[in-house]
């Protein structure tokens, strides 16, 4: 198992168009993925799970990941955010 804590840095937090694209770059994966934020967990791969976080610009998130692609999915996922906070 991997894990990896962010700090969301989009204006709109990860609602919306970001969220969908998280989700949709999660579901890439055969690995069980986990987004946590304070004490909620949902599955990454879920987008009413993701956007009922509330995520907002600032928060801290933990991402949990297991599975047999674990690293690739952690690599990819690291790649998204980065593009995404670029475009802040």
């Amino acid at each position: 198992m991997l894990t990896r804590q962010f700090q969301i840095k989009l204006d709109v937090g990860l609602h919306a168009r970001p969220a969908a694209l998280f989700v949709q770059t999660c579901n890439r994966f055969d690995s069980e993925i986990i987004l946590k934020r304070d004490c909620a967990t949902v599955n990454a791969k879920s987008i009413i799970g993701v956007m009922g976080l509330g995520v907002a610009d600032g928060d801290e998130i933990e991402l949990m990941i297991d599975g047999s692609d674990e690293a690739e999915a952690l690599e990819t996922i690291e790649q998204f955010f980065e593009e995404k906070m670029k475009e802040k």
